[in-house]
């Protein structure tokens, strides 16, 4: 995504609009502290300069990478000060890849026993359904998947 930066400051929605995003999200930013408090118009809107247009693309880009809103916060007090050693970037960066590693097992696993679920289905009726069954007894699955992920993860 190319974004092109703007020499006046920005409202809301132009903001919203250059970062790819809804006003909402930068409301949000804001309240959690990961974005500034905005200059105000002497009728009280609020103008953003191009340094919150590129913290907000930041903050995306750091998202889509799957960071959570503390790493980011993290991330960002690093790229705050530029002469500081990457290493704390790089071993905040390895516990993320660590964490996107074990994800990706575990929901290969996952994958793996839905489809063996499903090439066992013999599509007749629901009281007989493979899948009711695998979900109501779970010594019926291969893989044990750790049901503590649930905890920390609800999407997984």
């Amino acid at each position: 995504m190319t974004t092109t930066l703007r020499k006046e400051a920005m409202t809301i929605g132009a903001l919203a609009k250059a970062a790819g995003c809804k006003p909402e999200t930068i409301r949000y930013y804001e309240q959690i502290g990961l974005l500034d408090a905005p200059s105000r118009t002497e009728g009280g809107q609020r103008r953003y300069a191009n340094a919150t247009l590129q913290r907000m693309l930041f903050i995306r880009h750091a998202r889509d990478f799957g960071f959570s809103i503390e790493a980011v916060r993290e991330l960002l007090q690093m790229s705050d000060r530029p002469t500081l050693g990457c290493a704390e970037v790089d071993a905040l960066a390895t516990r993320h890849l660590e964490e996107v590693e074990r994800r990706i097992t575990r929901l290969t696993a996952l994958r793996d026993e839905l489809r063996r679920t499903l090439a066992q289905c013999a599509g007749g009726k629901v009281k007989n359904c493979r899948v009711i069954e695998a979900l109501s007894d779970h010594r019926l699955c291969e893989h044990q998947l750790d049901d503590r992920d649930d905890a920390r993860n609800p999407t997984v």
